[in-house]
């Protein structure tokens, strides 16, 4: 038998001593602010866009998985730490946001 923190990960797909909170425990989110939570043992970033629009999308960004939520917000779009691509939200997932013709 593996430890209890081995067989949580295996049945759960995650750490739940993480420090992630559950995406439920994130509460109100300010404009221009980006959180990283968990959706079961999915990874999110929540944001609220300038205009006041609410955003919860995958936690990967599109050009090399890393975390978005170590980015910030910057008006409506979303922008990468890595890297510094600027990220349109569309529906669970972001776009990098010159493709889409700003």
């Amino acid at each position: 038998m593996g430890s209890l923190a081995a067989r949580l990960i295996d049945e759960l797909g995650y750490d739940p001593d993480d420090g992630v909170p559950a995406l439920g425990d994130v509460g109100v989110v300010a404009r221009g602010v980006m959180v990283a939570a968990r959706d079961g043992a999915r990874n999110v970033a929540v944001a609220r866009l300038f205009s006041g629009r609410l955003v919860i999308v995958d936690d990967a960004c599109p050009h090399d998985g890393g975390r978005i939520s170590d980015g910030f917000v910057d008006g409506e779009h979303l922008v990468c730490a890595r890297h510094g691509w600027e990220l349109a939200a569309r529906g669970p997932r972001c776009e990098r946001a010159c493709k889409l013709g700003k």
